[in-house]
């Protein structure tokens, strides 16, 4: 199983959820059955690691977020994520636009995770807020667990 984040730059509300998912995987035994990635829609950060901000609210929770680098979407991912989730509506336009018409992946928003549809993980690039992006990226990564250890027929 492979899960794709995908935000605009890849430097704070993506690589998150890539480190919340992954330590909830842990907790749940499922961290070598479930290939984790996230990546930006747009080239500005490619290469770069998560913004310091992004770092340090992983950082209180325990998670290291400074092994990641940022990179684009490519089409590649299309074939070979079972999930690409995107942060807001605009990264979402995206990735539907992008999709090869064969696309298998779910294509979808964060959020719906949480029981939340429709509802963006705000960017806190410019405006802050990065201990609130994490507690909605929280909420979205358990049920996101939960539905893939459904899917992978483990009790959780």
């Amino acid at each position: 199983m492979r899960v794709l984040f995908v935000c605009l730059g890849n430097i704070c509300r993506s690589p998150t959820a890539e480190g919340v998912v992954r330590q909830r995987l842990e907790e749940h035994g499922l961290a070598d059955r479930v290939v984790l990635d996230s990546c930006g829609t747009g080239p500005w950060h490619v290469g770069e690691p998560p913004d310091a901000r992004a770092q340090q609210a992983a950082r209180k929770r325990g998670i290291d977020l400074s092994k990641l680098r940022g990179r684009q979407l490519e089409v590649a991912d299309f074939e070979t994520c079972d999930y690409l989730l995107a942060m807001d509506a605009d990264n979402l336009s995206v990735l539907e636009r992008q999709a090869p018409a064969n696309c298998q992946a779910h294509i979808g928003l964060l959020m719906e995770f949480a029981g939340e549809p429709g509802v963006a993980v705000p960017d806190p690039y410019y405006e802050g807020g990065f201990d609130g992006v994490y507690a909605m990226i929280e909420r979205a990564a358990d049920g996101l667990v939960a539905t893939l250890s459904q899917r992978l027929g483990a009790s959780s």
